[in-house]
């Protein structure tokens, strides 16, 4: 399984970036994937999730509104589209593959079983 994110990039507040995560290794439509983030000095946040088919997507408060997850299945690729940065969403973006088809929504960690590298992003002017 591998999971690679690109997209990470400077950008000034009220831009936008859109990140994506190529998953090999694994038959990517079966499965709920996740975009989570790490701040300097601070722990994983859970960001968003998708369910298996495209169909159902989450969002952490911090970001709803301003986020948006999808996935492209015949591309085994997620997608995370962010509109209106803030400083407060600089941190490495990761995706993470879930266990099954429907999502946790971040609320079990212990389903996600692979995890990207990440992509840093940072929102200054």
């Amino acid at each position: 399984v591998q999971l690679v994110e690109s997209g990470g990039n400077l950008a000034q507040p009220g831009g936008s970036l859109r990140l994506s995560c190529a998953a090999s290794g694994f038959t990517f439509s079966k499965y709920a994937m996740s975009w989570a983030r790490q701040a300097p000095g601070k722990g994983l946040e859970w960001v968003s999730g998708i369910s298996s088919g495209g169909t159902y997507t989450h969002y952490a408060n911090s970001v709803k509104g301003r986020f948006t997850i999808s996935r492209d299945n015949a591309k085994n690729t997620l997608y995370l589209q962010m509109n209106r940065l803030k400083p407060e969403d600089t941190a490495v973006y990761v995706c993470a593959k879930e266990k099954g088809a429907t999502s946790t929504w971040g609320t079990e960690m212990s389903e996600y079983d692979y995890w990207g590298q990440g992509t840093q992003v940072t929102v200054s002017s």
